[in-house]
């Protein structure tokens, strides 16, 4: 009996310990298969972005994050979802594409990260840049899932703030386009008259003083007289002889052309009591002249004379090469050289224009009769834009198919802030000339001031005849961020825009210079002083300079506390 009850109580211990092992070996596993399969916090220690802080750079918000997976924390069986995460203060959030990365013993295409040595990788990732994400973080969410079990890990910080110097080139800051006027305050009309000689002669005929160009020329000459606003510049004279017989012949020829034609003219201003200059030229052979003729003209052989002229350059092998083709030299007689037997006279006359002074006054009793020229001039002689308005007002009333008054007072609405008021006098200018490069310029203004670049970028490119072409487009670059072709755009302008896209570059020294060069510097030019301070590392430069910006625009106070480009200076600045 007690053999009996002690096998049984053996037999008993043995399997009590069996089944003790067994459920220990499970907890084993299971801890071991937890601890392989879980994955744990990813310190920020192991993940960097590229740049930090974010910059803003063509609307677009890049950036390249690496992450050092460390060893044992990528569980075989495992995936994980990586997706960054850009919040703003605000709590907004922008979230970019994900990527994902797969344990070892996962079927999939995606990059395999090892659970022993754990594994590099990196990712690209772009965000568009909105003004509430100037103060704001990036973030990466992490997804893991084994099986059908899916948790999230704890989100990962790796960057501060948006740089978004670019976004501080602004449209409002671009000079429209203006319809320039065109007046001339004095004008120049020539009045020209040839007298011909005859063969080997040097006496003027009576009748080539008395040809309709002559009669002109003695009637404009005799006008200066009478008019007061108009005067003689003066009379020039070329005197030549065709290019035949001796060139010691023709000098004498050319010169006593000239004596005699002078002696004309000399009557002719005495008799209409004009005082006036004669500037007498003689070409003893004019064959730069003969050859024009001859190309101009239709006679026989006429190439072979134009080559013995392309051949040869003394005047007296040319004369004898050319009067050997007998039947061509009959018609050069007859056609050619009498034309070249000449005393050429040009008389200049002044029409003097109206003063600045008269122009006023015409404005003042009768502004219809002034051109529209001379009107658009007087609107720029005005000194400031308010007295202008009423005066492109007039204009565009009196001449309402010409459409630069509207377009110059829309300019001036503009740069007072009356956007509205402005595009609906572009789309005016537009309905009178739609191709208006001016009004397409200013109206590109308009869309790339509502953040429309692309559209901004069109119509200011169908503005590329107008003269305030290079800022716009300039302006356009910056925003887009290529900084280079931008500055090469600006030229001699010196602004803040310029001086935007040179930060933007990492030429703050040209920035320096480009804003002590601006012509009116207001709080944003204080502003970007501060910006480059900070670059530099100039922590006193920085205060001062926000305090002059916020004197002079105290919207910049906001704006400075949101800038990542004060970040080191955030309690320095706090309440300027």
């Amino acid at each position: 009996m007690y053999l009996c009850n002690r096998k049984t109580t053996i037999i008993f211990i043995n399997k009590m310990k069996k089944l003790l092992y067994s459920i220990m070996v499970a907890l084993f596993a299971v801890v071991a298969t937890s601890c392989s399969t879980q994955m744990g916090e990813l310190s920020s220690d192991y993940v960097s972005c590229n740049p930090s802080p974010l910059v803003a750079k063509g609307g677009k918000v890049d950036a390249t994050v690496s992450i050092n997976f460390p060893a044992k924390f990528f569980p075989k069986k495992a995936t994980l979802t990586v997706t960054p995460v850009l919040v703003a203060a605000n709590g907004a959030e922008q979230k970019g594409e994900p990527v994902y990365y797969q344990g070892e013993k996962v079927k999939g295409n995606d990059q395999v990260i090892a659970y022993k040595t754990g594994g590099n990788a990196s990712f690209k990732t772009s965000f568009d840049y909105d003004p509430a994400y100037a103060k704001s973080a990036l973030y990466l969410d992490l997804k893991a899932t084994k099986g059908s079990k899916t948790y999230n890990l704890p989100r990962v910080k790796i960057a501060d703030g948006v740089v978004a110097t670019e976004t501080l080139a602004s449209a409002e800051n671009v000079t429209p386009a203006y319809g320039k006027d065109n007046f001339v305050k004095d004008t120049f009309r020539k009045y020209i008259a040839t007298m011909i000689y005859e063969y080997q002669s040097t006496n003027l005929r009576a009748s080539q003083t008395k040809t309709d160009e002559m009669k002109a020329l003695n009637e404009a000459v005799a006008e200066t007289k009478k008019n007061d606003r108009q005067e003689l510049e003066g009379i020039d004279m070329v005197s030549t002889a065709s290019p035949e017989g001796s060139y010691q012949l023709n000098e004498r020829l050319a010169a006593g052309r000239e004596k005699s034609s002078s002696n004309y003219l000399n009557s002719m201003l005495k008799k209409a009591k004009v005082q006036g200059t004669i500037t007498p030229e003689q070409i003893a052979e004019d064959w730069e002249g003969f050859q024009q003729l001859v190309s101009e003209s239709d006679i026989r052989d006429k190439q072979l004379i134009l080559d013995v002229l392309g051949r040869f350059s003394d005047p007296a092998q040319r004369e004898s090469e050319i009067r050997n083709l007998s039947a061509a030299y009959t018609e050069l007689a007859d056609k050619i050289l009498p034309q070249l037997r000449y005393s050429k006279v040009t008389a200049t006359v002044k029409n003097i224009g109206k003063t600045n002074e008269e122009i006023a006054a015409v404005w003042a009793s009768k502004p219809e009769s002034l051109t529209v020229e001379e009107a658009l001039y007087y609107a720029t002689l005005l000194d400031n834009d308010d007295a202008r308005i009423p005066v492109y007002e007039k204009i565009a009333q009196i001449y309402p198919q010409d459409p630069r008054a509207l377009n110059n007072l829309a300019g001036i609405y503009y740069k007072k802030g009356n956007y509205d008021k402005a595009a609906d006098l572009w789309k005016q200018v537009k309905s009178i000339d739609p191709t208006s490069p001016q009004a397409s310029l200013n109206q590109g203004l308009l869309a790339l001031r509502n953040g429309d670049v692309r559209n901004a970028e069109t119509l200011i490119s169908n503005g590329a005849l107008a003269q305030e072409y290079g800022e716009a487009m300039a302006t356009v670059n910056t925003l887009k961020g290529n900084y280079d072709e931008a500055i090469s755009q600006f030229g001699n302008v010196n602004t803040n825009n310029k001086a935007v896209a040179q930060i933007c570059a990492g030429k703050l020294m040209d920035a320096t210079n480009t804003l002590n060069a601006v012509a009116n510097p207001d709080g944003m030019t204080s502003y970007l002083k501060a910006i480059i301070a900070a670059r530099q590392s100039n922590g006193d430069a920085v205060v001062s300079n926000l305090k002059q910006a916020v004197q002079l625009d105290p919207s910049l106070a906001q704006k400075a506390e949101n800038d990542i480009e004060f970040a080191k200076y955030a309690s320095a600045i706090t309440g300027i």
